[in-house]
């Protein structure tokens, strides 16, 4: 297998050293990929096509709002069950909207 190199080049104030810097960048990533990963799961949002690309943000922004509503419930079940119980049980979610 050959090696392979990869630059990257970033603009920011921060003062850190190349590894801090790597690192830092890499937890970023992370938390973006993990909430990708969520949101393709819970919403299945990779299938979601929207003509315009402000239909697009908007639904976005939706689902992102209600994640968190559906993670701050401590009630039992996975967030896809909460998703579909949201849309089957009116008292449910007024439950979820008042969180």
């Amino acid at each position: 297998m050959d090696e392979v190199t990869e630059v990257r080049y970033y603009i920011s104030s921060a003062t850190d050293d190349a590894k801090t810097f790597n690192a830092n960048i890499r937890k970023h990533w992370g938390i973006e990929n993990k909430l990708h990963w969520t949101l393709d799961v819970i919403f299945d949002e990779d299938r979601q096509h929207k003509r315009t690309k402000s239909a697009a943000q908007n639904f976005s922004f939706i689902r992102k709002i209600a994640l968190n509503l559906l993670k701050q419930d401590k009630s039992k079940g996975s967030l896809v069950t909460k998703r579909l119980k949201a849309g089957w049980d009116d008292k449910f979610l007024i439950h979820l909207l008042k969180i």
